[in-house]
């Protein structure tokens, strides 16, 4: 059973069947999932969320528009759905803190290593916006930034389908699903575009597992974080 895990949910999935936005059935959703998992385990939960459903910096870059204020934009959509969440989750009675990597002290707190572990420790879900507040770096190499620098056991990613596979499975019906995957193979792989590559070379040079699983299925957060076979284990 892990003990501390880092969530990482993209933008897209949390604007569920609007396409852009937030869909707050999708969003209550996690919660509950969420919320039954710390019930059922002492599992420490840190969320990083993207921001596709509002901006992706890199689809902005260009006429006129500088790579690095559209990444600043990203960021800033990341904060817009961190705060989303943490009222939602705090509806459902889940404590939880929202910290941000870019400086907006009137609506977050700032991410503080100490005061982050602060927070696990006395049962609050965080949620980080922000990714690591600089340009040119994914969310999802941020989370697994995030999961080095917080002590956590793995990093959850949340995505569409139920793990990776040799091909897309929406596009093919026979597409494989891998159980277990290494990082040399999921690097190499150019069909494999789960998470970034950037991503999963810093979980390799770290021994950073990373689980790729649905996480709106009904228990399965729960599961992972019991050590069940859930998704594709990429380690």
């Amino acid at each position: 059973m892990y003990k501390r895990i880092l969530l990482k949910i993209s933008g897209e999935q949390l604007a569920g069947k609007h396409g852009t936005g937030i869909d707050i059935g999708i969003a209550s959703i996690l919660a509950s999932n969420i919320e039954k998992t710390l019930h059922k385990t002492n599992c420490q939960i840190i969320i990083v969320i993207g921001a596709g459903n509002i901006m992706r910096g890199k689809d902005v870059a260009g006429e006129g528009v500088k790579r690095v204020t559209a990444d600043h934009m990203g960021m800033l959509g990341t904060m817009i759905n961190a705060l989303a969440l943490t009222d939602i989750f705090e509806s459902k009675n889940i404590p939880t803190r929202c910290m941000s990597n870019i400086y907006a002290q009137q609506v977050a707190e700032p991410f503080v290593h100490r005061l982050a572990n602060k927070h696990l420790d006395r049962g609050r879900v965080v949620i980080i916006a922000g990714g690591i507040g600089r340009p040119y770096i994914t969310t999802d190499t941020a989370a697994v930034s995030l999961a080095l620098e917080l002590d956590c056991e793995a990093v959850l990613k949340a995505t569409k389908v139920d793990g990776v596979y040799d091909k897309d499975p929406n596009k093919f019906k026979d597409a494989i699903r891998f159980t277990n995957l290494s990082f040399k193979e999921a690097l190499s792989n150019t069909n494999i575009q789960v998470m970034d590559k950037a991503a999963l070379g810093l979980a390799m040079d770290h021994k950073m597992n990373v689980i790729v699983f649905d996480s709106f299925g009904i228990d399965n957060l729960l599961k992972v974080v019991q050590g069940k076979i859930i998704g594709t284990k990429i380690g």
